[in-house]
């Protein structure tokens, strides 16, 4: 017996106003929807979480920890993953910071505001660096970055504490960076 794959036209289907996809055989409607995307805003001692993509997309670039949420996970469950993913840190959920439709990348995007539970933290396999940054320039460019879906406007983070991963995208050691005490430090935001 040979299986035969269903073949699909776009059409609107009855009692719809857009064009879907329908199997030509039995009528089922595709229905392509937007992806939600979950993220923290996470602070420990005044200072952003943030973290170096090393996967695609955006791979490279500076931002919070976020991505996609899985089935049956809640936002709440999905924030929380991923800032173990990405950083290797427990997070304490203080409330939701907004939500952002990105129609242009058919994205809507929960973003939480999160302390971590403690100091640690570590390049998780999804990210080359991770770091604690102390300044509000920083995470304004880091979410500025995060709704778009061209390049980063960043590529640096003013911070006393990174971690590196070993390159492969796979965690790695700690690398703790000392900041001499007359380093110029940037303005305060305002």
């Amino acid at each position: 017996m040979e299986l035969k794959s269903p073949t699909f036209s776009k059409r609107v289907p009855p009692g719809d106003q857009l064009e879907r996809l329908v199997c030509d055989e039995c009528g089922w409607v595709h229905y392509e929807n937007p992806k939600i995307v979950v993220g923290a805003v996470a602070t420990h001692e005044g200072r952003y979480l943030l973290c170096r993509r090393a996967i695609e997309p955006r791979k490279g670039k500076w931002t919070i920890p976020a991505g996609f949420l899985e089935e049956h996970e809640t936002t709440e469950q999905g924030v929380l993953r991923e800032a173990r993913e990405e950083a290797c840190v427990d997070l304490e959920i203080e409330g939701l910071l907004g939500v952002y439709n990105i129609a242009k990348v058919s994205q809507v995007q929960l973003l939480y505001m999160a302390r971590l539970a403690g100091p640690d933290f570590a390049c998780g396999e999804e990210s080359f660096e991770v770091r604690r940054s102390d300044t509000q320039s920083s995470m304004e460019d880091s979410l500025e970055q995060f709704g778009d879906s061209g390049a980063g406007r960043r590529e640096d983070a003013d911070s006393d504490e990174t971690r590196r991963s070993d390159g492969d995208g796979q965690g790695g050691a700690a690398i703790r960076r000392a900041r001499s005490a007359d380093a110029p430090r940037p303005p305060p935001p305002g």
